[in-house]
């Protein structure tokens, strides 16, 4: 029926873009209301879907065409612009009726809206009960409020409709989507503002319309459909960084507009830094999408516009004050209970969720560490109260954490003659380290070799225990993995690297698992991405593979696992840099440490896991019974075969998939170890050695046990004893490794961490940059030289740049050629040279007693600087004869201001790229769902609201 003319007119204003089949629902349901509106916009926004194409309106209908992109609010006040007015005589009351493409209205809509502003003409703003498009018995969204501080909240949303909220009509705000508004307010407030184009744009307008002495109210009989929230509206696909920069950007404008004058400029000054502190916030909760849109969101605000003309519109129309509106506002106390609720609720259901795991108390797991633990303290007993080691790769640390981190990054570096360039990525590992044990550096690498059998028993555990069901299969993957012959041998030998490798490879292959789960496990990952191969850098192409590959198959999820490597970049661009400028790109995966000579293992010792050839000390412990050595081979051979039979039937089971996996891994790890025997890129005196193969085998031995794990967990009654068997001639494989200190063939030794001697630690106190040059006789008649700063070479001071240079620098030339003549009579005047290097001391190193070529050129050269004027004879040291050059030397140099600020610029970007990973790794709380049935009671009884737009 149409209406009177003493009835309200009311302009319908529908906005489409790309609206669809929706938008002809829309229209017909307008057909059907039972009170037509007398006129009808409909508003194109740049539809491209062929919806609005052929569209014909005459008599009180029109179409009015905008340009794609134009949000909402804009498209209504076009929409209004273009609407017919009253007849001049016969002046009627007007209303607007905004509606979208997915605004359904129900029959009875309009005139249930119409019928709510008559009885109450104080109420110029009414709204809908908004319901889901594909489920209308649920509420989509059914009034709207804010807290004290903007932050705009949905007061009932996703709850079944059972009419539970329908006696509370009067509210703060109602949604844009089928709102009815008096247009006379409407022109009185100025519309929407433009500064809010989608978001919160009706809250605001509701807001002004209750400060100007207005009412607003939602009429629970009046049902209009919905697809989603305003800011979704004509877009396919919004990121999560968007809908934050909208949400956010949105609430910070109308604070900014709210604010009484005399606090503006406060509001304004602390617009950025509250951004970056929530930003940081953002990292902490797992919701890093959510950084770039809070930030952008604050700058837009305070360099963007619209506040001015904003607040000069609210001041205007003003004429009550805030105090009529707190009732409707929600209080931070219901905000903080919502949020327990919700939290509650969430882990109530991970709690729900069956777990069919071991568990590490009550199923061996805590027992297995702690055998591992004492295996520890027996195996490396004499290290116990040690404050440093020495000896293999192995160095004292520097005595201040200072100095640990001076050697991080870009930089002057002291090692040799010096040089300036970026340290090796196992400097900043290093310095970590260190940090931990502040009052004494080294004791941190004390603690790490104590640690290794238990935090590798743990680990293995735990990634056992993922891929595995029964309850003791894990403890036989802890063992296995903890007695590995790699393992022991790193720790024995002083591989600083390949141990802490081996310790968080278990860690790191969970980590990946889970990646895809939240950010944290990602984070984590990323994390120890980094750490591993910065110990291990030759185990960067099996972890870039092996990533790969994860990132390939969960590519549905793998937008969390595509930043894992990003922190390891960081710290290895600027060695990859350098090191292909200089043609050699092999180096990148040199050993980190003091270079040590390794002997290269076959590739049938590297099958059963070796990463020495001499069988994990059996070769030396049977050498005088030849007929025992010769069979040492088909032993170890027999020995590893309960493993390789276990990891091979893991193909036959159900889980093959899993296992082949495991054992691609394997191969991967193999191929690495392989490699590494035949890169030999690091000096070592007059030699070069081979990468270090053991970091390669750890990967293998990860890979194998997982796969053994796997086939004995299928296996029937028989499996404990199969996984007993494994275990036990595992370990009697590795059994004379592991008695090394006492066997005394192990390379590395406790030290008080003093590295030369007490005559010139005494010297380096009053002069750091004292020089000492360190000459090591050779077995083939040539002479070992290197130059040592300050109290000595330390750990941290070691850099791949340096041990694996292809030519020596000019300095370097000058540095041999003054040690080869001090070595031997000559007319040589050695004290330019020495001058010029700084060098104060001469350290020559004694022979080995069984090496009668070294004897030979320790002797003579021992003649040569003894029997020269410039030198006095300190005496013996522990490590060799010491002499001190009477002459001036000039002290050094250590890098360009240049240099220095780039060593700050580097450890500044570490800083942030390692922080923002570890505050995305610690663990919180389970999120909150964006979609909640949960209802908390606003200020009035019984009110809901959503909670999702975080503040």
């Amino acid at each position: 029926m149409q209406p009177s003319a003493s009835q309200p007119r009311v302009t319908a204003i529908l906005v489409a873009a790309d609206g669809g089949d929706r938008l002809d629902r829309t229209l017909d349901a307008l057909a059907k209301q039972t009170r037509h509106p007398e006129n009808l916009v409909v508003v194109d926004v740049g539809s491209s879907d062929g919806s609005t194409a052929d569209l014909a309106f005459g008599g009180s209908a029109e179409l009015v065409r905008l340009p794609a992109g134009r949000p909402f609010g804009q498209a209504v006040a076009a929409g209004e612009r273009e609407a017919p007015s009253a007849v001049a005589d016969a002046p009627v009351d007007e209303w607007l009726w905004l509606l979208g493409h997915d605004n359904a209205p129900m029959p009875t809509a309009l005139e249930e809206l119409l019928t709510a502003v008559e009885i109450a003409p104080s109420v110029v703003v009414a709204g809908p009960k908004l319901v889901h498009d594909d489920d209308p018995s649920r509420i989509r969204d059914f009034g709207e409020s804010m807290t004290r501080f903007g932050r705009s909240l949905v007061l009932v949303q996703d709850e079944l409709d059972q009419g539970q909220h329908d006696r509370h009509t009067d509210v703060l705000a109602v949604a844009a989507a089928g709102m009815l508004v008096r247009r006379s307010v409407w022109h009185q407030l100025g519309g929407f503002d433009p500064a809010l184009p989608d978001v919160d744009a009706a809250l605001d307008f509701c807001v002004r319309a209750r400060l100007a002495g207005h009412r607003v109210a939602v009429v629970p009989e009046a049902r209009v459909t919905s697809a989603g929230p305003i800011e979704e509206f004509g877009r396919k696909r919004l990121s999560e960084r968007r809908r934050v920069r909208l949400h956010r950007q949105a609430q910070l404008h109308r604070r900014m507009v709210y604010a009484p004058a005399g606090l503006l400029w406060l509001h304004w000054l602390t617009l950025v830094p509250f951004a970056v502190g929530r930003a940081v916030g953002h990292l902490v909760a797992k919701h890093p999408a959510a950084v770039g849109g809070e930030l952008a969101a604050a700058f837009a605000v305070v360099f963007g516009g619209g506040v001015g003309r904003a607040r000069k519109v609210l001041a205007r129309n003003r004429k009550v004050g805030w105090a009529a509106v707190e009732p409707l506002r929600v209080s931070w106390r219901r905000v903080h209970e919502r949020r327990l609720t919700s939290r509650d609720v969430e882990l109530a259901r991970v709690e729900d969720a069956p777990i069919a795991r071991a568990s590490f108390l009550g199923d061996g797991g805590v027992w297995v560490v702690l055998a591992a633990a004492v295996l520890s303290v027996v195996t490396l007993f004499p290290l116990l109260g040690s404050p440093a080691l020495t000896g293999g790769g192995l160095l004292p640390l520097s005595t201040t954490v200072g100095r640990l981190w001076q050697n991080v990054g870009y930089g002057w570096h002291s090692i040799g003659t010096g040089f300036t360039g970026p340290s090796d990525p196992f400097a900043a590992v290093l310095a970590v380290l260190g940090s931990i044990t502040f009052w004494s550096p080294s004791t941190s690498v004390v603690l790490v070799m104590l640690l290794a059998f238990p935090v590798s028993a743990l680990g293995a555990w735990f990634a056992v225990r993922k891929v595995t069901t029964r309850v003791w299969v894990p403890v036989v993957g802890a063992t296995l993995y903890t007695i590995a012959p790699t393992l022991v041998g790193a720790v024995t030998s002083g591989h600083l690297g390949a141990v802490i490798a081996h310790l968080l490879l278990p860690w790191l292959f969970l980590a990946v698992l889970e990646a895809h789960r939240s950010w944290a496990w990602a984070s984590g990952a990323s994390i120890l991405f980094a750490v591993v191969a910065a110990s291990a850098p030759s185990l960067l192409p099996v972890l870039l593979v092996a990533w790969l590959v994860s990132v390939v198959v969960g590519w549905r999820r793998a937008h969390r696992r595509v930043f894992i490597p990003v922190p390891a970049a960081v710290l290895f661009l600027p060695l990859v840099l350098v090191q292909l400028g200089r043609g050699n790109p092999l180096a990148v995966f040199a050993d980190p440490g003091v270079p040590s000579a390794t002997r290269a293992p076959s590739a049938f010792q590297l099958a059963i896991g070796q990463p020495v050839p001499d069988w994990s000390g059996w070769l030396p412990a049977t050498s005088s019974i030849a007929v025992l050595v010769g069979l040492l081979p088909v032993v170890m051979a027999v020995l590893a075969l309960p493993v390789a039979v276990a990891a091979i039937g893991s193909l036959l089971g159900h889980r093959w998939g899993v296992a082949g996996a495991a054992l691609v891994i394997a191969l991967l790890g193999y191929a690495t170890a392989f490699a590494a025997t035949h890169v030999t890129v690091t000096g070592v005196g007059s030699t070069t050695t081979i990468v270090w193969p053991g970091s390669g085998l750890s990967v293998y031995w990860l890979g194998i046990v997982t796969a053994a794990c796997i086939g004995i967990d299928v296996l029937p009654k028989a499996a404990p004893a199969a996984g007993l068997v494994a275990a036990v001639l595992t370990g009697v494989t590795v059994a004379p490794a592991f008695a090394a200190f006492y066997l005394g063939t192990a390379a590395i030794q406790p030290t008080t961490g003093r590295v030369l001697s007490a005559y010139v630690n005494a010297e380096a106190q009053a002069n750091p940059d004292v020089g000492t040059l360190v000459v090591d006789p050779q077995s083939d008649g040539s002479l070992s030289v290197s130059l040592e700063r300050g109290q000595g070479a330390t750990l941290d001071d070691q850099s791949t740049l340096d041990s694996t240079a292809l030519t020596l620098t000019r300095s370097g030339a000058e540095l041999t050629t003054l040690a080869g003549n001090l070595a031997s009579r000559s007319g040589y005047d050695p004290r330019q040279a020495l001058r010029t290097l700084g060098v104060s001391f001469v350290l020559l190193e004694d022979a080995p007693a069984d090496d009668a070529g070294a004897q030979t050129v320790h002797d003579r050269a021992a003649g040569a600087i003894g029997q020269s004027a410039l030198f006095t004879s300190i005496g013996e040291t522990n490590t060799g004869q010491l002499f001190h050059y009477d002459g001036d030397v000039d002290r050094t140099r250590t890098g360009s201001a240049a240099a220095q600020a780039t060593h700050v610029l580097y450890l500044v970007v570490l800083g942030v790229v390692f922080g923002a990973a570890a505050l995305l790794a610690v663990p919180t709380a389970p999120r909150r769902r964006r979609a909640t049935s949960n209802r908390i009671e606003a200020e009035e009884p019984a009110s809901t609201f959503d909670e999702e737009r975080d503040e």
